[in-house]
């Protein structure tokens, strides 16, 4: 049992429990070498003596470290001590999409985009190294404060060429968001994510899940049988480019679904432009009904068919030497079968050991002089990058090494490079009076000093929600003119409003309003321009986000401008007719 104040590895102090899993339970712990609050995996003590458990957790680790991408939970390090086995990952403050659908009942058409736009965008990384997540649901996905979707638990990852599962753990993700060809028995692939988040993409849309039951058995055999419900049928204004995406996600027979996350991804990018307001419903190239659901609820029964009987009786009449010859035969393509399996064996699974790179610790270098840490890293078998990253530090002192990426402990292959962070001593920043300002801005100026930010929402009485304005500062807990390190932490907070999308487009936007909209909300907004004769040059004709929705900051927004037409007129000569 891990308790609080416990130290891991003689680093990672346990600050407090933050979950549960099936597999390990998860706490927040404070790195005491690189200074930051960490999350710790570590492997459930009835577990850890189980040989294959261990496997499982270590080959965890090993994917998800090889990932890299804003929309993934990053994994700093992987170890073991006294038996207790432990992956430490980025720490996210954020909360689960579950929480937040508890809280809304259900999200717009554009958040859920934006939101699976990030989660395809994190799983395209995956997919590209096949590396499958096998259990995407809520509770697995976090948003930040600022809209950013973080994708976690790649607890039962696994890659399509390393050792598959056995049939019985074959199918261990989440029973609602469980993949027909799962549910069937057989192995998952990267379409199974995408299944997964198409049920997803559903549940965030219509606030509950497509497929419901008594049992997991029951929803099962739903995901294995029932066609998908349209979501149209429950949100009649959902475009059908929408529904489409979800209905080829969603499809039974994986050859109907996208190839991978990337594919999907590539599609939401243009689901709610005009283009395609009027698309088709999708059709089905392959069948759907491919499934046989036997495997799930018995064992089908062979039976002697009156053919087999006849069969037998001519076969007793086989001679004594059709007998011989037979054997002969069968000893020969038995040696040739051996052959090949000695063959096979030695190609992918001897050579791949043999010719595999160690996996070293990287050395702790922190506090050591560059020449130094060079020396021991490279002694240690690492190579070290040319360039180095420079950054303050209280604690280092100027030109000595803080830390290095990966960080110390951490294992790597024989040759990997290694970067490191040099300090320029201690700076010293003068905090300001950041109130009515816009959040965003003054969160990315104090991090760029190298200052920790955290974002709080105060709630505000209704009765004086018109002196706050959505997005600007209202208080901050360190007073102006303080001073602060590299490192130290600041907490800002903004009002709790329901901050609402005008209608540009009827209001009469120029661009330049919108800009100024999109910066107080803390959107991110791009325009295209547009040749139009029914509005004035540099007005609104087009927004992404329907009037009315909630903002939510950090998320994307489309606009259209009107132009100038360009004139069609034939030119005339004004010498015409005078001859």
């Amino acid at each position: 049992m891990i308790m609080k104040g416990q130290k891991i590895s003689d680093r990672y102090q346990i600050i407090k429990s933050i979950g549960e899993g099936g597999m390990a339970n998860v706490y927040l712990a404070y790195d005491t070498i690189l200074d930051r609050n960490v999350a710790v995996k570590v492997l459930r003590g009835d577990l850890a003596s189980d040989e294959k458990f261990v496997r499982r957790f270590q080959r965890e680790a090993l994917s998800a470290s090889s990932l890299s991408n804003p929309n993934i939970v990053e994994v700093y390090d992987v170890g073991e001590d006294n038996g207790e086995y432990y992956i430490v990952m980025e720490y996210v403050e954020g909360k689960h999409l579950k929480n937040l659908l508890k809280k809304r009942g259900k999200l717009t058409v554009p958040e859920v985009v934006d939101i699976v736009l990030q989660i395809t965008n994190g799983l395209s990384v995956a997919h590209d190294s096949y590396i499958i997540h096998r259990d995407i649901k809520p509770q697995n996905i976090l948003i930040l404060e600022n809209g950013l979707i973080k994708i976690t638990d790649f607890g039962i990852a696994v890659a399509i060429n390393s050792t598959q599962l056995t049939q019985t753990n074959s199918v261990m993700g989440s029973v609602h968001y469980l993949p027909p060809e799962q549910a069937s028995g057989k192995g998952a692939t990267l379409q199974s994510d995408i299944y997964s988040i198409g049920i997803l993409m559903y549940e965030l849309l219509c606030g509950k899940l497509p497929f419901k039951g008594d049992n997991a058995v029951e929803i099962a055999l739903k995901h294995l049988k029932e066609p998908m419900p349209s979501i149209r049928d429950e949100i009649p204004e959902i475009p059908q480019s929408v529904e489409n995406i979800i209905l080829k996600a969603t499809a039974k027979n994986p050859k109907n679904r996208y190839a991978d996350a990337r594919e999907m991804h590539e599609d939401l990018k243009t689901c709610l432009d005009e283009a395609r307001a009027n698309e088709m419903k999708i059709t089905f190239k392959y069948p759907e009904n491919d499934y046989d659901d036997t495997k799930l609820l018995k064992t089908i029964k062979e039976t002697k068919t009156p053919e087999k009987k006849k069969d037998e009786t001519i076969a007793k009449q086989i001679t004594k030497n059709d007998l011989n010859n037979e054997n002969k035969l069968l000893i020969i393509l038995g040696s040739i079968f051996v052959g090949l399996v000695l063959i096979v064996t030695t190609i992918f699974v001897l050579i791949p050991y043999m010719t595999k790179a160690k996996q070293l610790a990287i050395p702790d270098v922190s506090g050591m002089s560059v020449t130094k840490a060079i020396t021991k890293l490279q002694d240690a078998g690492f190579r070290v990058a040319d360039d180095q990253i420079e950054q303050a530090s209280a604690d280092i002192d100027e030109g000595d090494v803080i830390k290095t990426n990966p960080a110390a402990g951490s294992k790597r292959k024989e040759g990997f490079e290694v970067v490191l962070y040099v300090s320029i001593g201690d700076t010293q920043i003068t905090i300001e009076d950041y109130t009515n300002q816009n959040y965003n801005e003054i969160k990315g100026k104090l991090e760029a000093l190298g200052l920790h930010v955290f974002i709080e929402r105060e709630s505000i009485d209704p009765e004086d929600a018109a002196n706050y304005e959505s997005g600007k500062i209202m208080k901050q807990d360190v007073e102006a003119g303080s001073k602060l390190s590299v490192g130290d932490n600041i907490t800002l907070y903004i009002p709790d409003l329901d901050n609402k999308y005008p209608d540009f487009v009827a209001e009469g936007y120029t661009l330049e309003d919108v800009q100024v909209f999109c910066e107080d909300a803390g959107l991110k907004l791009t325009y295209t321009e547009e040749e139009s004769m029914d509005y004035e040059p540099g007005k609104v004709i087009y927004q992404s986000r329907p009037a009315g929705s909630k903002v939510v900051p950090g998320a994307s927004l489309k606009v259209k401008i009107a132009s100038e037409p360009t004139s069609t007129e034939p030119e005339v000569d004004p010498n015409e007719g005078l001859e």
